[in-house]
């Protein structure tokens, strides 16, 4: 049986042929998306570079065009026409997303803020509904963006227990990340989504992956990913992609073609290659986590340990809504922000650098990068290092740290 459960497992559609329920992640996750490369009478994954596309006629091509700018599908006589508005490369990505986090479809964009720019104004942009609920702590430029008021919205923060307490006749949409961004928080989908009622609730499922935690299965109407980060997972491809249903998808499409946010074929290329070991990595970088972060609990310099689980899980999230606890993790350490600052610049092997989720392991001080936007009363602690832990060798890593932490 397929380890995403039987929810997400039910939607999923077949893969080369055979029932889902038969297929493990690992298979899916190398077959997804290649359906029709045997017709094409290739073996790996192609790349449509074109822009532009013949037309059969204006009449037909003109029927695609409008079909595709309002948000729907290139039309089977029409053709693809431009490649701002459909790509085929891009397209078998997406399908291969959606198959792996069970969902419908799935929208991919030139970066996790197109992608997260999209959503709001797809809800937001013609509905008249301008009010967000957010639940906090979220990634330092999706907080940013809605601090902003850029798109016109109005943004109420609270804790996941007062969602429902906080939505209003013209609140547009429910905002969640879990694990939460950068201390990993974990949110209860389910509860939020029954408290949101008919609420549209998004989950940047970023930190989780498809490999660990779906929540379409768990009533969300969105899952959305920077692609940047563990499904590319070697830090050489910007994008952001959305698994959602179609009703939504051809709103989030529209906003695409509009603003011009199309992932690049190569991007998509690039991803959808990454697919086929996504479970491979997840597995190794968590289990290198898991490991650092019982180490690190050990350690007199370090205050506090961010890890799912590491406190307890009162909520029952691990095993319910996960299905591991994933391979972020922060540290507070004694010494505050001079303690921080002397071990991002002293570790080695860690590259000290923004982003996560690749191959190698990555540390950073939030509060001064990644979260520096986000107001000063909810930024992180000056005192918290977050490490996103790659697939080297664990004990390589291990004494890494413990050099850099003196």
């Amino acid at each position: 049986m397929v380890s995403h459960g039987a929810a997400a497992a039910s939607t999923r559609p077949n893969v080369v042929g055979m029932r889902p329920d038969d297929l493990h992640i690992d298979t899916i996750a190398v077959h997804t998306g290649r359906d029709d490369l045997a017709a094409l009478g290739v073996h790996a994954l192609p790349i449509d570079l074109s822009t532009t596309n013949p037309l059969p006629d204006i009449e037909h091509g003109g029927d695609s065009y409008e079909s595709m700018a309002t948000g729907g599908r290139p039309l089977p006589d029409g053709g693809m026409v431009y490649a701002r508005l459909w790509n085929p490369t891009v397209a078998r990505f997406e399908k291969a997303l959606a198959e792996l986090e069970g969902a419908e479809t799935a929208v991919a964009f030139a970066s996790g803020m197109a992608a997260t720019t999209a959503m709001i104004l797809a809800h937001t942009g013609t509905t008249g509904t301008r009010h967000i609920v957010a639940v906090r702590p979220l990634y330092g430029g999706t907080d940013h963006l809605l601090e902003s008021n850029l798109l016109g919205t109005a943004t109420t923060y609270c804790e996941q227990d007062e969602v429902g307490a906080s939505i209003r006749d013209d609140t547009a949409l429910v905002v969640i990340e879990t694990p939460a961004n950068p201390t990993l928080d974990l949110v209860d989908i389910a509860a939020v989504v029954a408290q949101a009622g008919d609420v549209p609730v998004v989950v940047d499922n970023t930190f989780a992956t498809p490999v660990l935690q779906n929540p379409i299965a768990l009533g969300a109407t969105m899952s959305l990913h920077s692609a940047t980060k563990y499904i590319g997972g070697h830090g050489d491809v910007i994008a952001g992609v959305i698994a959602c249903d179609e009703a939504t998808a051809t709103r989030l499409r529209s906003v695409r073609a509009i603003t011009g946010a199309i992932l690049h074929p190569l991007g998509a290329y690039l991803l959808h290659r990454g697919l086929a070991t996504l479970p491979l990595r997840i597995r190794a970088q968590q289990e290198n986590a898991r490991r650092i972060a019982e180490w690190l609990g050990t350690q007199s310099a370090v205050r506090q340990v961010y890890y799912p689980g590491v406190d307890g899980d009162p909520r029952g999230i691990i095993g319910r809504q996960m299905r591991g606890t994933g391979a972020m993790l922060a540290i507070g350490l004694h010494g505050g922000y001079a303690a921080a600052s002397e071990l991002t610049s002293k570790v080695r092997l860690f590259e000290h650098a923004v982003s996560l989720g690749g191959v190698d392991s990555l540390i950073q001080h939030p509060a001064a990068l990644t979260h520096r936007p986000v107001p000063p009363e909810v930024r992180p602690s000056a005192e918290v290092v977050r490490l996103s832990i790659g697939i080297e060798n664990v004990d390589d890593l291990v004494a890494d740290l413990a050099q850099a932490l003196g």
